[in-house]
């Protein structure tokens, strides 16, 4: 077995874990699984994971930061002077990132399916009374929660705008929206209807903020 450096060995170890997951769902991911697919010994995932809530936990938050990254990505094509001031600067940055998201959405399908079956397998078993595996919901949710909010704030400031909602409510009201239109996205793998409902979404957004005085 090759010796790596310890991110190197937990990334491959998530890539692995993902790439079962992926493939056969939640309910097929175990520790040995995983280091059989990773080919090193069962003690060496325990070295990096604890169990396998601290590994789903891990997982959940890996594909919510590689949907933030293209959301960034898209996002950072606008980084020269703004055309627009005030709210309409808004809707054009919030609508680049946002619609940033679609490209790796509607090429990872069973990795946006993932993340739904890690929150409902931590769901149920929070109700068959595991407090520790419930928390990683919590946790993924969070993660979404502060890339959500960050967004929004950079967007807001070089629109030159305030948010008139507190930003962590409009947060969490976008990301219940988009939580909404992946999922009907994966039943009925209508792109346009999904794009439409995100447009949507950035024009309710968007009249959430107000004009800052300041500039």
């Amino acid at each position: 077995m090759q010796r790596l450096p310890a991110d190197v060995r937990r990334g491959q170890l998530l890539d692995a874990a993902l790439a079962i997951t992926a493939q056969h769902g939640v309910a097929a991911l175990t520790v040995r699984g995983v280091a059989e697919a990773a080919g090193v010994s069962l003690g060496v995932v325990h070295y990096h994971f604890e169990d396998k809530e601290e590994l789903l936990t891990e997982m959940g938050q890996s594909l919510i930061l590689d949907v933030s990254e293209a959301m960034r990505m898209a996002f950072s094509q606008l980084v020269g002077p703004l055309t627009l001031r005030g709210v309409p600067a808004l809707r054009e940055l919030l609508g680049a990132g946002i619609r940033g998201l679609w490209p790796i959405i509607e090429a990872t399908p069973d990795q946006q399916l993932l993340t739904y079956e890690i929150t409902a397998q931590s769901l149920r078993q929070r109700g068959a009374g595991s407090e520790s595996a419930g928390a990683v919901a919590a946790r993924q949710y969070r993660t979404m929660d502060i890339e959500a909010v960050a967004f929004l704030n950079l967007c807001a400031h070089r629109a030159g705008v305030t948010w008139g909602t507190p930003v962590d409510q409009v947060a969490r009201f976008a990301l219940a929206v988009i939580d909404g239109v992946v999922l009907r996205w994966l039943v009925d793998r209508d792109s346009d209807a999904a794009l439409t409902a995100l447009d949507d979404l950035v024009q309710i957004i968007a009249a959430k903020a107000v004009e800052d005085c300041s500039w």
